[in-house]
């Protein structure tokens, strides 16, 4: 892991499998997203080493040993449910297992020829568990060709269906831009905006208004709204943005 001004970034580094969800790999990024939470990081970024972004399971494992999805599962559910904002950048193919760890993101920017593919029920097995980040994105109707077949789709497919959220032809440069602007955002906020991005969807819509007048109100009477409406008016930047003149990085 590395930690650029507060943004750290997690490379997957296991190229001799394509990435695979090993037993190995699984616990050095739970390693990382330790130091990452002990660095009380704006956002997290995870990458990849090599031509693709990740293989999915390994199984070379799965065959030789007894199931035990609990590592991968577990670190689905902490890049959902981190406060700080997830980016994938995706820069090789992404197949099967690989997807789910996609979507677990909040935001995913892959470079434009970018191929993915659900390859599960050739193996004779589901996408059962990354049908959980998945289906959070896409709608079971929009990705259940992919689900069923196999069959490959590309980067802008993959987009239409709310899958990724940015298709680039520079995948660094957009990854870049997406950091300073969560450096723009009060830490607060931003934690608070991601939560209920994830709560709001599926609440009752009464139910829905009364947190969120509560959320607000207690945002408005906080510290960093003080401090945003201050700068504000003085035409001035809030003191947690650290970005430069030229909206880059101090």
């Amino acid at each position: 892991m590395t930690d650029d001004r507060g943004v750290a970034t997690i490379t997957l580094d296991s190229q001799h499998n394509r990435n695979a969800l090993s037993r190995q790999l699984l616990a050095e990024a739970h390693s990382c997203l330790d130091e990452a939470e002990r660095r009380d990081v704006r956002a997290i970024v995870l990458t990849h080493a090599g031509p693709a972004f990740c293989a999915g399971a390994d199984l070379k494992e799965r065959s030789s040993a007894p199931p035990d999805s609990t590592p991968f599962v577990r670190l689905l559910e902490r890049l959902m449910d981190t406060p700080r904002p997830t980016i994938a950048a995706v820069d090789g193919a992404v197949r099967a297992g690989g997807i789910g760890l996609m979507a677990a993101c909040d935001l995913v920017v892959v470079h434009r020829r970018v191929e993915f593919a659900l390859t599960e029920v050739r193996i004779g097995v589901a996408a059962a568990i990354i049908s959980v980040p998945i289906l959070r994105r896409v709608s079971p109707a929009a990705i259940a060709a992919a689900m069923l077949t196999g069959e490959r789709f590309d980067a802008d497919e993959a987009r239409t269906m709310g899958l990724v959220s940015h298709v680039s032809d520079d995948v660094s440069a957009t990854v870049s831009d997406l950091c300073d602007g969560i450096r723009a955002g009060a830490p607060g906020a931003v934690a608070a905006t991601k939560q209920l991005l994830g709560r709001v969807p599926g609440m009752d819509r009464d139910r829905a208004f009364d947190a969120m007048r509560a959320l607000s109100d207690e945002l408005f009477q906080g510290p960093d709204a003080a401090e945003g409406m201050t700068a504000f008016r003085e035409k001035r930047r809030p003191a947690w943005d650290s970005r430069t003149d030229d909206g880059h990085d101090r």
